[in-house]
C-alpha cells in the first residue's frame, strides 16, 4: 500500500530546528524520564515517521513527541488506527500538581550546564573537519536556544549562549573546512551573537547586549550573509532605542530598510518598519510613525505562508506585529489604540510564547494604568504568569506596576 509523507511532521522538524538525529536523542531523553529507562529511537525511526511508514508511533515515543512539540499526535500529522490508537497515559511517577511544580522548579533553577545539555549544545565538534551536516546541527541548536528564550526569557540563557559562542569560536580556530562551510559557520555565529544580545538585554545587561549585537554584524559581514546583516542592523537599532538614543536608532533602521534584503523579504521589511514606527514615535515624528505602522502591516500581508520563516523570524507573526504597533501607538499617546492592539497580541500569542505573553501582559497593565483604569490594570496583572520566567526586564516592569497599584 502506498504511504503518504507526513508533511506536518516534517515542517515541525524544520520549525523547531531538529535533525532526525537530534530529535531521536530528545525523544530518548524524555522517554527515560517518563518510563525510567532510556528510549531506543534512532534517526532511522524518525525518518520512518516523516515518510509516513509509521502512522502512529509506539507509546514510549509518542508521549515524548507530544511533550517536545506541545501538541496532540493528530496535530503532528499522525493518523490513529482504530480503538488501539490513543494517547497513552504515562506511568504513575508523580501527581500532576507535583509534576507542574517539578517542571517550574527545573526551569527556574536550571544551571547553564543543564540547559546547554538539554539543548544539545555540547554536541558541536571543536576538532576535525566540519561539514554542512555539522552546520545544520549548529543551526538547529541555535533555533532551540531561541525557542527556549521565547518560553522563559533571558536569565541563564545569557551564560549558555556566550559559552556556546566560545565553543564555536574554538571550532573556527581548530577545525578544518571548505570556504562554503566557513561562510556558513560565521553566519551561525552571527545568529548566536544576536541571541546572546537579546538574552543580555532581557537580563538587564545593556553593555553586553550592545557588544553582542555589534559582534553579530561583524560575523554576518564575514559570512557575506545579507539577511544576517539585516538582522544585526535591526537589533542594533533596537538596542540604541532601548538606551534612549532614538535618532541613532532611526538612522540605523532607515539604513537597514534600504538594503536589498528588506526590499525583497516582506518578513524583514515588516520587522524593520515596526521598529522604525516605534523610533519615529519616540522621536515625536508621529506622521512618520503612522506611515511606518501601515507599511509594517502591508509587509505582513505579503508574507508567503507556504515558505517557513527562518528560525530567528518565527516570532514575527500577526500577534507580534500587533504588539509592536501597540508600542508605537503608546509612544504617540494613542492609548486606546495601544490597548486594543496589545489585547489582540495577547489573544493571538500561542501558549508556548510564555515570555512574550508576560511581556505584553505587563504592557497592557501599564497602558491601563496610564489611562487611570486601576480596576482593569489589577485584573490584568493577576493574569500575568511569570512563574517559569527568567527575565529581569519583565520582572522589573511588573514590580513597578505592582508598586503603582499599591500606592494608588
Amino acid at each position: 500500500m502506498d504511504t503518504q509523507r507526513n508533511v506536518i511532521f516534517e515542517n515541525l522538524l524544520r520549525q523547531h530546528g531538529y535533525s532526525h538525529r537530534t530529535l531521536a536523542k530528545a525523544v530518548n531523553r524524555i522517554s527515560e524520564r517518563i518510563y525510567g529507562r532510556p528510549g531506543e529511537a534512532t534517526d532511522r525511526e524518525v525518518r520512518r515517521w516523516a515518510a509516513g511508514k509509521v502512522r502512529w508511533p509506539i507509546a514510549r515515543y509518542l508521549l515524548p513527541l507530544v511533550e517536545i512539540f506541545d501538541r496532540p499526535p493528530e496535530a503532528m500529522g499522525f493518523v490513529p488506527r482504530g480503538a488501539s490508537s490513543h494517547l497513552p497515559v504515562p506511568p504513575p511517577r508523580a501527581t500532576d500538581e507535583e509534576e507542574k511544580v517539578r517542571r517550574r522548579s527545573f526551569v527556574a533553577g536550571s544551571t547553564a550546564a543543564s540547559v546547554a545539555l538539554m539543548l544539545g549544545l555540547d554536541e558541536t565538534p571543536v576538532s576535525g573537519r566540519l561539514t554542512f551536516t555539522d552546520i545544520q546541527c549548529i543551526n538547529g541548536a541555535v533555533g532551540r536556544l531561541d525557542a527556549h528564550f521565547n518560553a522563559i526569557g533571558g536569565g541563564v540563557l545569557l551564560t549558555v549562549a556566550t559559552d556556546y559562542i566560545d565553543r564555536l569560536r574554538d571550532a573556527v580556530d581548530r577545525c578544518t573546512y571548505g570556504p562554503g562551510v566557513e561562510r556558513a559557520l560565521h553566519s551561525s555565529i552571527s545568529s548566536l551573537y544576536s541571541s546572546a544580545g537579546w538574552a543580555a538585554h532581557d537580563d538587564g545587561h545593556s553593555d553586553q547586549a550592545r557588544l553582542h549585537h555589534a559582534a553579530a554584524l561583524q560575523s554576518a559581514i564575514l559570512a557575506d550573509d545579507k539577511r544576517a546583516q539585516a538582522r544585526a542592523w535591526s537589533d542594533l537599532a533596537m538596542q540604541a532605542r532601548a538606551e534612549g538614543r532614538h535618532r541613532e536608532a532611526l538612522q540605523i533602521n532607515r539604513a537597514a530598510l534600504d538594503s536589498r534584503q528588506a526590499r525583497q523579504n516582506p518578513r524583514i521589511a515588516a520587522l524593520l518598519h515596526s521598529r522604525l514606527a516605534i523610533g519615529y514615535a519616540r522621536a515625536r515624528d508621529y506622521r512618520a510613525a503612522a506611515r511606518s505602522v501601515l507599511a509594517a502591516q502591508a509587509a505582513h500581508d505579503r508574507f508567503d505562508t507556504a515558505e517557513p520563516a527562518p528560525p530567528w523570524l518565527r516570532f514575527l507573526d500577526t500577534a507580534e506585529i500587533a504588539g509592536l504597533s501597540a508600542i508605537a501607538h503608546q509612544a504617540m499617546g494613542h492609548l486606546p489604540d495601544a490597548e486594543v492592539a496589545t489585547a489582540q497580541a495577547l489573544q493571538l500569542l500561542p501558549p508556548t510564547m510564555r515570555r512574550n505573553k508576560a511581556y505584553y501582559g505587563v504592557q497592557l497593565a501599564e497602558i491601563q494604568l496610564v489611562q487611570g483604569d486601576l480596576a482593569r490594570a489589577r485584573a490584568t496583572v493577576m493574569r500575568v504568569d511569570t512563574s517559569a520566567l527568567r527575565s529581569r526586564h519583565i520582572s522589573d516592569r511588573l514590580a513597578t506596576v505592582h508598586r503603582t497599584l499599591a500606592t494608588a
